[in-house]
């Protein structure tokens, strides 16, 4: 197959995924081709020019390569969703971590243990404390404050970062960013029994986390956010759906710049939570602001509830 052949694929492929996907160029390094596939070839091209990042780039073209070896032809128009395609392990697996809810609802990213508390009595489903010290005798205060605010709630209770004061307070879960997956004793998570959730930005990260088999993927940001420095632009609600089909068999929670506005369209993803940080926090009136984010998320998933182990 000749270039003018694969430039053809190529722009099949934009034509037909650039309004959903596509995203303005912002790495502007030179496309790295690792073999000659023309399928292979043509789907790098076409998923740089729509502004994935090399290394999404990549898994993309590899499973869109395996799913025409599998199928035996050749398809345009559909994107690539099969774990299989993108050498996703079956579901259920020995190493998994324990589970949660794959419908987790509202998650509330808090900054103090008094937030948390506030969050929980106000019916928050899921909370996440994050609290930023380097003092490690504050931290652990702040984790025991904590687990014993979402006690009687029925809430579930994620410490960010701070592993081993979880497992030492006996919190629901731990979440996890992708520089701290390698530093974090994730066997000493996972043999204490709490869940664990780690973060990700695109195709290569949700590969990397997959493979630890944890309770819960987060996905974004799915819009700009001023909170923290983000490592890849946002990935917008058409990106946000295709990684829900793939990652299908994971509890999935959406994050980044999700206002009341954007959040039907967040939801119509397939996620099954959606975190927010600023919308409660910032709120005029927390607690109702809470119960109207409740009700809209409500109305698109039934979160059944379940027993929290934090509770006596």
């Amino acid at each position: 197959m000749n270039d003018d052949s694969i430039e053809l694929m190529a722009q099949a492929i934009i034509a037909a995924h650039h309004a959903s996907v596509g995203l303005p160029v912002s790495d502007t390094s030179a496309t790295a081709y690792h073999q000659g596939d023309p399928v292979y070839c043509a789907v790098k091209q076409a998923a740089r020019a729509m502004g994935f990042i090399d290394d999404d780039a990549e898994c993309v073209a590899l499973a869109w390569q395996a799913r025409t070896l599998r199928t035996g032809r050749f398809d345009a128009s559909t994107w690539p969703d099969e774990p299989v395609d993108f050498g996703l392990a079956p579901h259920p697996r020995a190493d998994a971590f324990a589970p949660c809810p794959k419908a987790l609802g509202l998650y509330a990213v808090l900054p103090t243990a008094a937030w948390v508390g506030r969050m929980a009595s106000a019916g928050v489903p899921t909370v996440q404390l994050r609290f930023k010290s380097d003092d490690e005798a504050a931290v652990q205060r702040e984790v025991d404050i904590a687990v014993e605010a979402v006690r009687g709630t029925g809430a579930l209770l994620f410490i960010n970062d701070h592993w081993q004061a979880a497992i030492r307070a006996g919190a629901y879960g731990v979440h996890l960013g992708q520089e701290d997956i390698d530093s974090a004793d994730l066997k000493a998570i996972r043999s204490e029994g709490l869940r664990l959730g780690l973060s990700s930005h695109g195709y290569a990260e949700m590969l990397r986390v997959d493979r630890l088999s944890p309770s819960y993927i987060a996905m974004g940001a799915v819009y700009a956010t001023n909170l923290k420095v983000m490592p890849t632009v946002p990935q917008g609600p058409g990106r946000l759906a295709v990684y829900a089909r793939l990652m299908r068999d994971h509890a999935l929670v959406a994050i980044g710049g999700i206002d009341e506005r954007r959040l039907p369209e967040v939801l119509a993803s397939g996620v099954g939570s959606v975190a927010v940080v600023r919308a409660l926090t910032a709120a005029g009136d927390p607690e109702a602001a809470a119960a109207k984010w409740k009700a809209a998320i409500g109305a698109n998933h039934t979160t059944r509830p379940v027993r929290n182990p934090q509770e006596p």
